[in-house]
């Protein structure tokens, strides 16, 4: 249990987050508002043999069956407050102030979760320690960007996942497991840590000999099996296991999303188009690559006009390459303190590699992470950086001008609050270091110092370079673009923040990848 005075502490620090996020109520919202609002009628007005059928709106449901039955729990209570929220006829495309204020409040609740998890994450650090860590995930400008202005659930669902990773620390393997088969069925895209997930509880909860080890592994696929069931087994006895299916993994969506994720994709795509530039203007025919990339509508991808054409079998093979270092650190030494640097890495590489990557999946490897950041110098000063990178690449989300004050201030606040945290943090680390290190050289000659080191929180000239780039990039799509080019090529704002933003993220998985093959 939280002591005394932390306890105020955690609920102060979720009532300030509540409050903004209240404040944030009435401002833009993006399609994901409807595409809700209509799970929330479906669900209601249909049995659940007819919700993956469902056509009344374009915004069919495509999440697992436990977040459809998360959503059913919700209509009830929308029904309550306002039945045409739940009409599935009269309801599409419903703005009254009842369903917004219903389902923004509905959001806030739910990131209860993300607390209880980054409470049990952090409940054995050092007070320092453990409010920084509550302040970087709490308050985290992504989370409110996406969750409370674009609007998702993404602070519920990395609630599970802080759990599930709480409890796999802890020692509670059989839980953490469990936890994580729960997760996976409210929102299948967290499965690229699955891997992890599998090689690291067969080393470290099946271990104790073969005839131990083989019960244990029976015991943990039971109860994986068994929380699939109770998702999927009813849509399994009616026969609609495959349309199911077939609404969760639309692979014909593309490569990549309208606005183009950060991460390896975007150099390919530059690479493909640069080519096809460069070989028509040497002689050779060539196919100019369509502008659908950037057209900002999400459908299938055009094909390339030079590179090979890249499947989601490809990016899959990528994605398990690219894990593989970190499945062998897993299997030679499965240590519960790495587990959250693992799965946060995981993700990670599903981003870079993976297929129709959305720019929100950043906020699968930047809340975990957060419990890394405070571990060490090295993870902060890392951690600083991505956390920006990550924010700053969501911007595009929030389109309209009269919330470009709100995404700059929560960025620069939380910039602010991380260089200040970190600071104080390893300021106070080094110097008791250094303290102790002197006492016991200066004890033989009877001396003792009084002095400690005061090294500061710093990211070296290289990483202030890079964040002074974010803001010549912005200033350009803010300001030069509109004076120098008018209204002659809309795409490259959009463009530069993810080429730019890529090399951030991009070098973010190499640190990662060096720093998993590093520390045992």
């Amino acid at each position: 249990m939280l002591g005394e005075s932390s306890l105020p502490q955690l609920l102060w620090c979720f009532a300030v987050a509540a409050t903004v996020k209240l404040l944030l109520i009435p401002s833009y919202h993006s399609t994901d508002f409807e595409v809700h609002r209509h799970w929330l009628a479906l669900t209601h007005s249909l049995p659940f043999s007819s919700w993956y059928f469902d056509e009344t709106s374009e915004w069919t449901l495509d999440y697992p069956p436990l977040f459809a039955s998360f959503e059913r729990f919700l209509s009830i209570f929308a029904n309550l407050v306002d039945p045409q929220i739940v009409h599935l006829h009269n309801g599409l495309n419903y703005k009254g102030s009842s369903v917004i204020y219903f389902q923004r409040i509905t959001v806030i609740l739910s990131d209860l979760l993300l607390l209880y998890g980054v409470y049990r994450l952090s409940k054995n650090l050092d007070s320092l320690k453990r409010n920084l860590t509550w302040v970087l995930v709490i308050w985290s400008p992504g989370l409110l960007i996406v969750d409370h202005v674009h609007f998702q659930y993404n602070g519920f669902l990395l609630g599970w996942l802080l759990l599930s990773i709480s409890f796999l620390v802890e020692g509670r393997d059989l839980m953490g497991g469990f936890l994580f088969a729960v997760l996976l069925c409210f929102k299948h895209l967290f499965a690229v840590a699955a891997p992890i997930y599998f090689i690291y509880l067969l080393r470290h909860y099946c271990r104790g000999g073969f005839v131990w080890g083989l019960g244990r592994l029976s015991v943990m696929g039971a109860v994986v099996v068994a929380v699939f069931a109770a998702a999927y087994g009813p849509f399994l006895y009616h026969g609609q296991i495959q349309q199911v299916i077939r609404r969760m993994f639309p692979f014909g969506r593309g490569l990549c999303h309208a606005y183009w994720a950060p991460n390896f994709w975007v150099f390919y795509i530059i690479l493909d188009k640069g080519l096809a530039f460069l070989l028509r203007k040497l002689g050779f025919h060539i196919v100019a690559p369509t502008a659908s990339f950037t057209g900002g509508l999400v459908g299938d991808s055009s094909p390339f006009a030079v590179l090979p054409q890249i499947t989601p079998l490809t990016t899959f093979i990528i994605v398990l390459l690219g894990l593989f270092p970190c499945l062998v650190k897993a299997w030679r030494d499965p240590q519960p303190r790495l587990v959250a640097r693992w799965i946060a890495y995981a993700y990670m590489c599903g981003f870079v590699f993976g297929w129709h990557v959305h720019e929100k999946a950043s906020l699968h490897f930047v809340i975990p992470l957060a419990i890394v950041a405070v571990e060490s110098l090295e993870d902060a000063k890392h951690y600083f950086l991505l956390s920006i990178v990550s924010c700053y690449s969501l911007f595009p989300l929030l389109y309209e001008t009269q919330e470009y004050p709100i995404k700059v201030l929560l960025l620069l606040l939380h910039s602010i609050l991380m260089w200040f945290g970190f600071s104080a943090q390893f300021t106070t680390d080094e110097a008791s270091e250094k303290d102790e290190q002197t006492n016991k050289k200066s004890a033989g000659s009877g001396k003792r110092s009084t002095t400690g080191g005061k090294e500061g929180f710093g990211i070296g000239w290289i990483g202030k370079s890079y964040l002074f780039g974010l803001l010549v990039v912005e200033l350009w799509g803010q300001i030069l673009h509109n004076y120098l080019l008018g209204d002659r090529f809309p795409f490259i704002p959009l463009m530069l923040i993810s080429i730019y933003c890529a090399l951030g993220i991009t070098y973010s998985w190499i640190w990662q990848l060096k720093r998993v093959l590093k520390l045992s």
